[in-house]
């Protein structure tokens, strides 16, 4: 077997199927009003399915779902569902308190979601003990399973994670805090001291850029925030990844990705609205992000443009 090859264990292939491709976080569709746009949403969803998305992670961080109330969350997470068709698993979000994660959750399983993910609790930093209860009654609210988000103000020491991995439901742990150490950590004591099987995943922002590091550490699965705005490019180098094409990986790091995350990085909550501005480049009005972001700057947005063909020529190259 290749050693950048994914492999799957059982949990997720047994409730989520087996990811072969890139993770998709949709953006999360709004008409010239800003109230939801369910048939849009939709479209972008199929799309991204029928393009060769492995998994659908609706209503996460890429999707707004700090924007999304807990009615417009629901129509949204069975708006995705029906688009994707039974074809891929759809992984809902959930978060905020315990309370209204747990709300969240049944929500999302009462519209059809084969999965959640876990988001920070809202505002409080609480110590491991807290979050351990916290995403252990989380994971006894639904028969979903759970994959733990990793960041800000939710970050684990090694032995809470084998808590967590310990804990029914609780399948992985997506890391979007980018301590490399911390994660070899994690994943050695893990290893050492937990069940045989949990799934770790790379949850960083174009976490492409990032995944030779993480791909060293065992860590092969990873969410794609630029599959939404370029598909194919997001394809070439997930197969890249999978294959152990490095010359492809990096003709797409220094020519598409390390230039891209530098865009990314000249406004605050371009993460998703520079993302969003890119599925809008690529023909598909899903409107502007809500507040508290704000829409990239227009001269940002024709650098995004330049960059995405850039991506594609550096495709036509590798040919």
């Amino acid at each position: 077997m290749d050693p950048g090859e994914l492999v799957t264990p059982a949990p997720l292939t047994t409730r989520l199927g087996v990811p072969s491709g890139p993770l998709f976080f949709p953006v999360t569709a709004y008409g010239p009003d800003g109230t939801l746009d369910l048939d849009t949403y939709r479209l972008h969803v199929r799309r991204g399915v029928e393009t060769g998305a492995a998994a659908v992670f609706a209503c996460c961080g890429t999707g707004e779902f700090h924007a999304l109330t807990p009615e417009e969350f629901e129509l949204c997470v069975g708006a995705a569902v029906e688009a994707a068709g039974g074809r891929v698993p759809v992984v809902a979000g959930a978060g905020y308190g315990t309370a209204l994660a747990v709300r969240y959750a049944r929500l999302a399983e009462r519209a059809g979601a084969d999965g959640l993910l876990a988001m920070p609790p809202y505002l409080v930093r609480a110590a491991q003990e807290g979050l351990l209860r916290h995403y252990r009654q989380l994971a006894a609210a639904t028969s979903l399973p759970v994959v733990v988000y990793q960041r800000d103000n939710a970050v684990f020491t090694p032995a809470t994670v084998v808590e967590l991995a310990r804990t029914e439901g609780i399948i992985g742990l997506k890391d979007g805090l980018g301590d490399l150490d911390l994660m070899q950590r994690i994943v050695s004591t893990v290893r050492a001291e937990g069940p045989a099987e949990f799934l770790y995943f790379n949850g960083l922002p174009t976490a492409e850029l990032t995944q030779p590091a993480y791909g060293a550490l065992g860590i092969t699965l990873y969410s794609s925030a630029a599959f939404c705005f370029a598909p194919e490019i997001a394809l070439a180098c997930h197969k890249a990844f999978r294959t152990g094409d490095t010359v492809t990986v990096n003709r797409l790091v220094d020519g598409f990705y390390r230039p891209f995350v530098e865009l990314r990085a000249k406004g605050d909550g371009y993460a998703v609205s520079l993302v969003k501005a890119g599925v809008r480049l690529r023909g598909l009005d899903v409107g502007e992000v809500r507040p508290p972001l704000h829409e990239p700057a227009g001269d940002h947005v024709k650098q995004l443009a330049r960059l995405i063909e850039r991506g594609h020529a550096l495709l036509e190259e590798g040919k």
